[in-house]
C-alpha cells in the first residue's frame, strides 16, 4: 500500500472551510476594513485624536457591502467596534470637563487601556478576517446591525 505525495493529500477539513468557502478577494478586504481602522486613527491622531479610526471601514461597508457578504459582515463589525471606541474616549473626556481635570485619574489610564485593546483586537480581526473566519470583538455595541 502507498502514500500519495503531498500534493494530493487535501489540507485539513478547517482549512478548507476558512479558505475554500470565502474567496481571497473577499478576505483582503475584509482584513482592509479592519486595518483601515489603524489606518484613519494614526492619521488622525496628531489633530483630533484618532476620531478617524471609523471612516475607513464606514468607506469599505458603503462600497462592497452589497457585493461581498463577508466583507459586509467584517466592516460593520470594524465599524461598531470603532464608533463604541471613540464613545468610549469621548465620555473619558466629557468626564475629565466635567470634574475640572480631576476626571483625568480615572480618563488617562482608562486612555491607555483602550488604546492597547483597540490595537490588540484590530489586529487579530484582521488576521482571523484574513482567514476567512467571521471575527466578533468582545465588546463592541452593535449600532450598525
Amino acid at each position: 500500500m502507498s502514500v500519495p505525495p503531498e500534493s494530493v493529500v487535501p489540507p485539513p477539513a478547517s482549512e478548507q472551510a476558512a479558505a475554500g468557502d470565502i474567496p481571497a478577494e473577499e478576505r483582503t478586504w475584509a482584513m482592509m476594513a479592519h486595518l483601515s481602522a489603524l489606518l484613519g486613527g494614526l492619521l488622525t491622531a496628531s489633530v483630533g485624536r484618532g476620531w478617524g479610526c471609523f471612516v475607513g471601514p464606514l468607506v469599505i461597508w458603503l462600497v462592497k457591502k452589497d457585493t461581498m457578504p463577508f466583507v459586509n459582515d467584517q466592516a460593520k463589525e470594524a465599524l461598531n467596534f470603532n464608533i463604541t471606541v471613540a464613545l468610549a474616549s469621548l465620555v473619558l473626556l466629557v468626564l475629565s470637563i466635567i470634574t475640572f481635570g480631576i476626571g483625568l485619574i480615572i480618563a488617562i489610564p482608562m486612555w491607555i487601556i483602550i488604546g492597547v485593546a483597540w490595537l490588540v483586537l484590530t489586529i487579530v480581526a484582521a488576521v482571523k478576517a484574513n482567514e476567512g473566519v467571521r471575527y466578533r470583538y468582545p465588546f463592541a455595541l452593535r449600532f450598525i446591525k
